[in-house]
């Protein structure tokens, strides 16, 4: 028997909840997704015969689901390849799927989160319809802690902040690298839970050095310290801006997709030439495959590949 008030997170209720469903129903894949724009992104995943991950990325379009959320195709398929739009899915050609299910999680707006399903490569009996009030609780249930918690999420940011407020840099008072790597972790933590799309920004000083030896390292101080300013100045309180060495800034672009974050890097590119201060800047989205760290690195090689070229064109 599931023990409803034993749950301790949105985590632990979705393990939870895809064990008993596996138990109870069967089926050799059972999934919690998330959809991001033409994402459709596994965040937990029981008794895989398929081999799917939590991380792995699918296209939205491609999925049964896609077709549920709409109203076109059934919940409950016992026989999925005899319904026509499920039948041409391009999830097919990844995957052999006789039988499905299927149900939304929503966002407290009615807006679409995610997805409860599962597939099998089996077609299922008839009566397997007769679960469909199950599954839909169950959603239901699994869309009110996600709330809950999403709501927690801000407030747990604002502690967290507060925590590493000795880990800054004397500067700037921006968090400095310690901080940032400690912050870097925890959102991780969160983007795998709940599938959040998170950007990483990646700044460095074009002219410091030349700015210390010719102006001395006052100058350069304020250099810096206009530069933090800035950035802090043109970021929503929910994001996070550090220091990571001499020249070197960075920012997490929380919950955003790149086409914002190339907006918000397009503000502070024109903010810093107002200012006078020359930069290469470089960007990144978190592949849910790979994680923020690695994104972290590729926003490091897109800069420098950017530095390098506005060299060789000066």
């Amino acid at each position: 028997m599931l023990d409803l008030t034993n749950f301790k997170n949105f985590n632990h209720a979705g393990e939870e909840v895809l064990k008993y469903l596996h138990n109870h129903l069967g089926f050799e894949l059972w999934m919690i997704t998330r959809t991001v724009g033409e994402d459709w992104i596994v965040l937990q995943a029981k008794n895989n015969d398929y081999g799917v991950v939590p991380g792995q990325v699918f296209k939205w379009a491609d999925s049964y689901c896609s077709q549920m959320v709409q109203g076109k195709g059934p919940r409950i398929a016992p026989n999925a390849q005899e319904i026509p739009l499920y039948a041409a899915a391009g999830i097919n050609k990844l995957v052999d799927i006789k039988a499905y299910m299927g149900q939304p999680l929503l966002n407290e707006d009615g807006s679409l989160f995610g997805t409860l399903c599962a597939i099998d490569s089996s077609s299922q009996p008839k009566s397997i319809e007769h679960s469909n009030d199950l599954l839909e609780i169950f959603s239901l249930l699994l869309s009110k802690i996600l709330q809950i918690e999403l709501k927690l999420n801000e407030q747990l940011r604002v502690a967290e902040k507060l925590k590493m407020d000795s880990l800054t840099d004397h500067l700037t008072s921006l968090f400095n690298r310690r901080a940032w790597d400690n912050l870097l972790e925890l959102e991780e933590n969160r983007c795998k839970t709940y599938g959040h799309p998170t950007t990483i920004i990646v700044i460095d000083l074009n002219d410091l050095k030349k700015i210390n030896d010719e102006l001395g390292h006052k100058e350069g101080d304020r250099l810096i310290q206009n530069t933090a300013a800035i950035l802090k100045k043109s970021v929503r309180s929910n994001d996070l801006v550090a220091r990571l060495g001499g020249d070197e800034f960075a920012i997490l672009n929380i919950e955003t997709n790149l086409e914002n974050t190339q907006k918000l890097a397009d503000r502070i590119l024109k903010s810093l030439n107002e200012a006078g201060i020359s930069v290469a800047l470089g960007i990144a989205s978190r592949d849910p495959s790979k994680g923020l760290k690695a994104a972290v690195s590729d926003a490091d090689r897109e800069m420098y590949k950017n530095k390098r070229k506005a060299k060789s064109l000066g």
